[in-house]
């Protein structure tokens, strides 16, 4: 835990870390310290402290699985012996058809359908040809006389069996994966204890703070609160985690839209920002909002150069914001540049030195994600300003 503290050094997963941690002491203080007290019981405490109670609950929560509606979450035999692999999984865990309305993923965290009509039929083939083969070894000794078609009718009929069919082919003696979930390094460090290099899947998360916290070097504090309540009339939020709210930036280095309307409000001059707020307490008008904030913006004719959309909020001033932001941002990392950290892991042994070998990796892989920020940013500002300057030339020549 000091190391992930240490070197993770990230607002957000740090925070989730303390939340958490809050709240499962909340839980043993209600839950277990009255049976510790309770006279007839006589526990002993040394073994149903806080911090007992904390690691034997990390324990069930990381190796359950939520199954589906009828079974909620719980802990499943053999399921958990699989290892995690980020979109490549060799194995679907699912639960009897009679108790799930359809064949969703229902691994502890990965919410994806199985899609694949053609292979899907020939799976939902083959595994009832698995299960009628194995029915032996699941049920027992007292089923031996028992045929394997009865067995198989009955078990479809027990809300109790769950199924892990294979989905493709693996070739022998490799090691067989299920997947988790579609989650980055901050979500799978802070629920299973490991990272992935690579990972597709990763995000950077900026807190609403942070934001706030820009907004107020440059406008004052009335400034900022004023338009985050317009931001937030116009019904945008970001994403909510327990008591904070954040944006996230995807492994490509791309922002949320709502990041970039709540940039754009900010920066609104004091004439558009007032029409705009007219027009939200008078008419609730959602389109002309927008509208308002566009061409407040820009000077380019919507439709003509770029698409409506995200790329007509990507201002030279709101992709400022965003560099801004993403030096507030890597601040949170210290002193060290990123390369001090790519040293120290590749000089860290992931078997020796396990915690801090992934705290580094989800350091090294979200600071890799604020550079390619960065660079959107920077290429976004000037795909802006040659549109706008092909849009003033047309509106030239039409005059």
């Amino acid at each position: 835990m000091r190391w992930i503290r240490s070197y993770v050094g990230l607002s957000s997963t740090r925070q989730t870390m303390k939340e958490d941690k809050a709240l499962v002491y909340e839980d043993w203080k209600e839950c277990i310290l009255p049976l510790i007290t309770s006279a007839p019981l006589e526990l002993n405490p040394k073994f149903f402290g806080a911090e007992q109670y904390f690691a034997a609950k990390s324990l069930i929560s990381s190796r359950s699985f939520e199954i589906d509606d009828y079974h909620a979450f719980g802990m499943v035999p053999l399921a958990d012996l699989f290892n995690h692999k980020t979109g490549a999984e060799d194995v679907h865990f699912t639960s009897s058809p009679s108790h799930c309305e359809s064949d969703n993923d229902v691994d502890g965290n990965n919410n994806d359908e199985y899609d694949n009509s053609e292979d899907d039929v020939q799976l939902t083939q083959s595994s009832h040809l698995r299960r009628n083969r194995s029915l032996t070894a699941l049920v027992g000794k007292n089923f031996h006389s028992v045929s394997n078609l009865e067995c198989s009718s009955a078990l479809e009929d027990d809300p109790t069996v769950l199924e892990m069919i294979i989905v493709k082919n693996v070739k022998a003696g490799s090691e067989v994966f299920n997947t988790y979930g579609s989650l980055g390094n901050a979500a799978l460090l802070h629920r299973y204890g490991f990272t992935e290099p690579d990972n597709p899947y990763d995000i950077v998360n900026i807190d609403l703070e942070v934001v706030l916290q820009w907004s107020s070097s440059l406008f004052s504090d009335r400034h900022s609160r004023a338009r985050l309540l317009l931001w937030k009339r116009l019904n945008y939020s970001g994403c909510g985690s327990q008591n904070s709210e954040y944006f996230e930036i995807s492994s490509q280095g791309e922002p949320e839209v709502e990041l970039l309307i709540l940039l754009c409000i900010m920066l609104l001059p004091e004439e558009a920002y007032c029409k705009l707020d007219l027009t939200v307490a008078t008419a609730g008008n959602f389109s002309k909002s927008i509208s308002i904030i566009l061409s407040s913006n820009s000077s380019i004719a919507v439709g003509e150069t770029l698409e409506m959309g995200k790329n007509l909020l990507l201002t030279r001033s709101v992709c400022d914001a965003l560099l801004s932001l993403a030096d507030i941002r890597e601040s949170f990392y210290g002193s060290n540049s990123i390369e001090d950290d790519i040293k120290a892991l590749r000089r860290c042994c992931c078997n020796r030195e396990r915690k801090l070998y992934h705290s580094l990796m989800l350091r090294v892989s979200e600071r890799k994600i604020l550079e390619k920020l960065r660079t959107y940013a920077t290429a976004s500002a000037q795909s802006f300003e040659n549109a706008r300057r092909i849009s003033k030339r047309k509106k030239l020549k039409r005059t």
